[in-house]
C-alpha cells in the first residue's frame, strides 16, 4: 500500500493554489471587517448533539463520528460551521442587538456532496444575528456579491426561494419528519409523477399547490405574478412573496452584473432554513458556488431564539474559479556570508519583494515566482539587476 495516496475525494493543495486561496481568504475577511464582521474560530470538532442541534438529517449523513476517549460521548468532525457560529451567538457572546460573525475554516463530509468532487473545503461565510427585516437578508446578498467580485467572478446568477411558501402550504397538517424529508426530495428534483402519488392524502389545495411548485420558477418578475394566482391565500404565503418581491428588487439596484431569478421548489440546504433562501452560481460550475439564506430556528434550538441569516461558500472552489493570478516576481541572490548582501536582502524584503537565495548552480523551482531578476555586487555595494 503506498503510503502517500490519500482517502477517496481528499486532496493536497499545492503550493501556487495555496497562496491563491490564502490571499483571498485575507482579502475577503477584510472585506467582510470592512463591513462590521467580527471573525470567530469554532473547534473542529464538538459533541455530537451540539454539532447536530437545529440542523436536519442530511447534514447527521454528512458528519464524521468518532468516540471522546476522555468522556466516553460520541464526537462529530464538522460538516457544517453554521450551527457553531450560531451556538457562539447564542451562548458564549450572548449579546441583545444586532451581531454580525464571519469564519474560515476546515469541514469534511463523510460522503462525497452530489456535484462535487471533494469531501473536505475551506468554509467561509458570514452571518447576521439579531434582525428580522428582510434588510438583513439584503445584505447577505450584497456581501455575497461582493465577494465574488473580490475573486474576479463578475456574472452571477442569483436564484431565491422561501421557506414560507411550503410552511403555509402545508400549514395544519400533520406529517412526520420522515414524510417531509421525502417532499424535499421530491421537490427539488420537481418529480410531478412521484409528487402527485404522495399529496393524495393531502387536501386538493394542498396537492395542487404543491404541484405548482415545482412550475414556479425562472424570472422573478414572472414568477412573483403566476405565484400569487396559483398559490393559496395565506399569511405565511403571502408574507414570503412579499419579501420576496422587495429583495430582488433591491438586488436588481446593485451595481452588479448579477442574473436574478426565483425557484420555489428549491429546498437544498440542511433543513434548518426559515425564510428567504438564495443560491449564487457562476460560469463553468454546474451547483452553486455559494448557499445562504434564514435560519432563525437555530437559534432557537440552543435555547435562545435569535433572527439569524447569512451564507457560506467553499474558498477551495471559489480560489479554482478565481482568474489565474500571474507568478509573482522575484529577485535571486546568492546564498554567500556577506554582511552587506544580508542587510541589502533584508531592506528588500521589507519592503515587500521576494528574495530567494541559492547556492552557485542550484536549479530554483517555485510555481509561484519567477526569478526575473538578480542580485550582483557592484564594488562594495549589492544591486539588483535584471536577468
Amino acid at each position: 500500500m503506498n503510503r502517500w495516496l490519500l482517502p477517496e475525494d481528499i486532496a493536497d493543495v499545492l503550493p501556487a493554489e495555496a497562496r491563491k486561496v490564502e490571499t483571498l481568504r485575507r482579502a475577503i475577511l477584510d472585506l467582510y471587517q470592512s463591513y462590521g464582521y467580527e471573525l470567530v474560530a469554532p473547534p473542529i470538532l464538538e459533541f455530537l448533539d451540539s454539532l447536530l442541534t437545529g440542523t436536519g438529517s442530511d447534514l447527521n449523513l454528512q458528519t464524521f463520528k468518532l468516540v471522546d476517549q476522555l468522556s466516553g460521548r460520541t464526537l462529530g468532525l464538522r460538516a457544517d460551521m453554521t450551527p457553531q457560529v450560531a451556538r457562539i451567538d447564542a451562548h458564549l457572546l450572548n449579546r441583545k442587538g444586532v451581531t454580525r460573525l464571519c469564519y474560515a475554516g476546515s469541514i469534511a463530509h463523510a460522503r462525497t456532496p452530489v456535484g462535487s468532487s471533494a469531501r473536505e473545503e475551506l468554509q467561509l461565510g458570514a452571518e447576521i444575528y439579531g434582525c428580522a427585516s428582510w434588510e438583513a437578508d439584503f445584505e447577505a446578498v450584497s456581501l455575497l456579491l461582493q465577494t465574488l467580485s473580490v475573486a474576479g467572478l463578475n456574472k452571477v446568477y442569483l436564484d431565491f426561494s422561501h421557506a414560507g411558501v411550503l410552511e403555509g402550504i402545508l400549514d395544519g397538517q400533520s406529517l412526520q419528519k420522515g414524510e417531509i424529508e421525502t417532499l424535499y426530495g421530491l421537490l427539488q428534483s420537481k418529480d410531478r409523477p412521484r409528487l402527485a402519488i404522495w399529496a393524495q392524502s393531502l387536501p386538493a389545495k394542498s396537492a395542487e399547490a404543491l404541484m405548482a411548485l415545482t412550475e414556479l420558477n425562472g424570472p422573478c418578475a414572472q414568477v412573483l405574478i403566476s405565484a400569487k394566482k396559483s398559490l393559496p391565500k395565506h399569511k405565511l404565503i403571502d408574507d414570503a412573496l412579499e419579501q420576496l418581491e422587495k429583495l430582488a428588487s433591491a438586488t436588481a439596484a446593485l451595481p452588479h452584473d448579477v442574473e436574478l431569478s426565483i425557484d420555489l421548489a428549491d429546498l437544498r440546504g440542511y433543513q434548518y432554513h426559515s425564510g428567504v433562501m438564495f443560491a449564487a452560481y457562476v460560469d463553468k460550475l454546474p451547483q452553486p458556488i455559494a448557499r445562504g439564506g434564514r435560519y432563525d430556528h437555530v437559534g432557537q434550538a440552543f435555547g435562545r431564539p435569535r433572527p439569524a441569516t447569512g451564507f457560506s461558500m467553499d474558498l477551495l472552489t471559489l480560489a479554482h474559479l478565481a482568474p489565474v493570478v500571474q507568478r509573482k516576481s522575484a529577485i535571486l541572490a546568492p546564498w554567500i556570508m556577506d554582511a552587506s548582501l544580508t542587510t541589502k536582502i533584508a531592506e528588500l524584503r521589507g519592503a515587500g519583494e521576494v528574495v530567494i537565495q541559492a547556492m552557485s548552480g542550484d536549479l530554483v523551482e517555485a510555481a509561484e515566482y519567477i526569478c526575473d531578476r538578480e542580485l550582483v555586487q557592484q564594488g562594495s555595494s549589492w544591486e539588483v539587476r535584471k536577468k
